[in-house]
């Protein structure tokens, strides 16, 4: 990765956990001593057991986090877009990254190492109170996705990943806005890129969803939704 310069007081990511709350006392000091980081598309910044490097603000870009499961086969775990946190799975636990990731396109990273991000910690207790409620809703929402996916059938999963792109990326012209492999959305979906061919070709042929390149697009938001409300 390549050192640049990214300016926290121009970011326009109001979500960024570190934005949110540059306005604490002694976070600018903080902030003064954070790295960034150019990462081109397909270009992997943290390697699953591998020493932490600290916790990563996505700036500009797009990311994807991946866990190797059995047979080492990879699985996409998240999503991240600007102003997400990545890496902070492994924070405070085993000071190794339980997960890896890598970009889906040229992307600028915010990086605080281990210890900026302990000596936040310790130092501006309404940040460690916030970071608290942070883990413990990631935690809410890992188990309950771990749940929805033992409930579905194939059909159902490649559905609500389309959905949770679409409500993640927004959309451009009709047109949800990332690019992605029908091999990663199998990984994010839990499935084989196969399956994937074949059911798109199915909500393709049902009028559900049209695909130019790589980009997709919802064309029955609601009747998609109908498929899986049960699981909501």
């Amino acid at each position: 990765m390549k050192k640049i310069n990214a300016d926290c007081s121009i970011c326009i990511n109001a979500n960024c956990f570190i934005k949110k709350h540059s306005h604490l006392e002694k976070m600018q000091d903080f902030i003064l001593q954070k790295n960034n980081y150019a990462c081109k598309k397909g270009q992997q910044f943290m390697i699953e057991g591998a020493p932490m490097q600290g916790l990563y603000f996505i700036y500009k870009g797009k990311v994807k986090v991946l866990k190797t499961g059995i047979y080492g086969k990879e699985h996409i775990v998240r999503l991240t877009k600007e102003g997400d946190t990545v890496g902070f799975r492994g924070f405070g636990t085993s000071n190794r990254y339980l997960i890896a990731a890598s970009a889906i396109e040229d992307t600028i990273l915010c990086n605080f190492s281990n210890e900026v991000m302990q000596d936040i910690l310790k130092t501006i207790p309404e940040f460690t109170y916030a970071m608290m409620l942070f883990y413990a809703e990631e935690l809410n929402k890992s188990e309950n996705n771990v749940k929805k996916i033992a409930q579905m059938n194939v059909r159902e999963r490649v559905i609500d990943t389309l959905l949770y792109l679409l409500k993640k990326f927004g959309q451009t012209n009709h047109l949800i806005n990332v690019n992605l492999s029908r091999k990663e959305i199998a990984d994010f979906a839990g499935t084989t890129d196969e399956q994937v061919s074949r059911i798109f070709s199915s909500l393709k042929k049902e009028d559900l969803i049209k695909i130019i390149g790589k980009k997709i697009s919802l064309l029955q938001v609601e009747k998609l939704q109908r498929e899986i409300i049960e699981h909501k």
